[in-house]
Order: structure tokens, then sequence, then C-alpha cells
């Protein structure tokens, strides 16, 4: 399972003052707190600051990759944002996101075609959001095979099969495991990956609902979230449901969690 640390987000209040203030100190307690906590990639994002975004995000590869042994996941949709991040980047990143949205898809392409990059390619189009696995697994076919013809090895792309909140629509839940399900089947050495909390919106207990939804997940072949790794119980959650599904070699992860206190939340 590959675990992106999303606390490093310019949509949280504290964040965004720290990065307004450019107070490295904070920033880099959340980069290391979520790298301890198990996180692969820590996501960077200055999206709300118009104007000022590449700028900051600058700022935030250099602030966290001065303290953490680990990759960031650059998080903007502004192809000249990833791209003058990415030339401080130290390590191979992860791109989060490319879609097929026409003006997204065209702007972005050049920057990661032919790289070693880290690729979240999101089921969105110029149609709107899917609502079917069908309408997901369509999108999909065309970004993986789109981006394997642009030299991008299937092992470095990371299909978001795109949640939405349950409350909406009472599918929306089964449709996006389904939906994973057919693109894991489909299209073997693939992954996918999800930022899943956008399925408990609007409902209570949002946490525990969850830490529920990524167990399903793994379940039908999900290997990659984008999360909160400081969630104990989402972690815990995580190391089990892998090891029931058959990817934790003789326990080995489930038993290392164990006697690091893992399952003590």
């Amino acid at each position: 399972m590959i675990v992106v640390g999303e606390l490093i987000n310019s949509s949280r209040k504290a964040i965004a003052a720290a990065i307004e203030d450019k107070d490295a100190a904070a920033i880099q307690k959340v980069a290391k707190d979520q790298f301890a906590a198990g996180a692969h990639y820590i996501d960077v994002n200055a999206g709300i600051f118009v104007g000022k975004e590449s700028e900051y995000l600058n700022w935030l590869v250099k602030t966290v990759q001065e303290v953490v042994d680990a990759p960031c996941c650059i998080d903007s949709p502004d192809p000249k944002c990833v791209e003058q991040a990415l030339k401080i980047h130290r390590g191979t990143a992860m791109v989060n996101s490319i879609s097929l949205e026409r003006e997204r898809y065209y702007s972005l392409l050049p920057v990661i075609a032919g790289t070693d990059l880290k690729v979240v390619a999101l089921c969105m189009s110029d149609d709107g959001m899917p609502e079917t696995t069908e309408a997901r697994l369509k999108i999909a076919d065309k970004l993986i095979n789109n981006l394997t013809k642009q030299n991008i090895p299937l092992d470095n792309i990371y299909v978001d099969a795109l949640v939405q909140p349950v409350a909406t629509s009472d599918s929306f839940g089964i449709e996006f495991l389904d939906a994973i399900q057919v693109i894991t089947a489909n299209y073997p050495g693939v992954h996918t990956i999800c930022g899943l909390s956008n399925i408990s919106y609007g409902l209570p207990n949002r946490k525990f609902m969850n830490q529920m939804f990524a167990v399903m997940g793994i379940a039908k072949g999900l290997d990659g979230l984008i999360i909160n790794p400081l969630d104990k119980a989402m972690m815990a959650g995580i190391v089990t449901a892998e090891t029931l599904a058959g990817r934790d070699n003789f326990c080995c992860n489930y038993l290392e969690a164990y006697r690091q206190g893992g399952f003590s939340w």
C-alpha cells in the first residue's frame, strides 16, 4: 500500500497560515509526523494562493525535503507550478494529477511524458464527474492507454477512480469500489489510488466511515491512499486489510505493526 500523507494542504487553515508566514518549523513538524507514521509520499498543496502558488509550492517542496527523506506528491493542476516544483524536487515525485479534461490534459502531458514520475490519473473529463463503474472505466481506459503511449510505464500510473459522497447517492460507494476491481483486473500492473474522505461528506462520524471504506477498497484491489497517516485506526485497518487480502507474506507487516504498537489506538 502506498500512503500519501495529505495534511500539508493549503485548504487547511493552520497550514495556509504556516505557508503564508513561511513557518518552516510548523510545516516540517507535520511532514516529519506523517513520515514517521508511515507515509511514503508527502503531499504538498498551495492551491488557494492564486498568483503565488508556484512560489509557495516550491518553498513547500524545499522545506519538506530538508527534514524528510521521502518524495513529495506535487498537488496542483497548474502545469507551470508542477514544472517549477519538479526542478527543485529530489528523487522521483508523484504528480497529482492529470485528467481527461482537455485543457488540463494537454497542458500537463508535456511535463510528465517520457519521465519516471509517478502520475495520478484522475477519472474526470469535460463531461463532468463519472457516476457509474462504466463511466469511470471508459475514462481510465483512455488515460492508461494515452499515458503508456507517452512512455509512462504502467507501474507509474495511479488511477484515481474519483470518490463521491454516498450521502448524495447510495450507489456512489459501490460504483467506485466496483471500478477499482475492474481496473485492477483489466490492467495488470497499473495502480489505483484515491483521496477517500469525500465518501463521508455530510455525514456524522466521518472518520469511522472513511476507515471502513479504505478497508473495503483494499479488498477490491486498491493499493494507494491519500489520507491522514496520523489516524492510527486508519493505518491499523490498512495493515490488517492488506494481510487479509493476501498482500502480506507470512503476515510480516501485520506482526511488525503489532510489535511497534500500531494497534494501540
